[in-house]
């Protein structure tokens, strides 16, 4: 599964470990179940996560987009 960023639309997407991914085009990294962005994340230069999943995540599921 290759995940496009949800952020950037950026395909420079590594996994970094089971089931999460970060974009190395925006810095964001993402964790996905079931083909569904679950939660969204910004890492700051210090190493924490700051939490986007109010601007990408509400009421509605995002579906991880796939290029295969």
């Amino acid at each position: 599964m290759r995940v496009i960023c949800p952020n950037c639309s950026s395909k420079d997407v590594g996994k970094i470990g089971t089931n999460q991914y970060y974009c190395w085009n925006c810095f964001i990294e993402m964790s996905v179940t079931n083909e569904q962005i679950a939660s969204v994340y910004q890492v700051e230069e210090d190493g924490s996560l700051h939490s986007l999943n109010d601007l990408f995540i509400e009421d509605q599921t995002v579906t991880a987009q796939l290029n295969m």
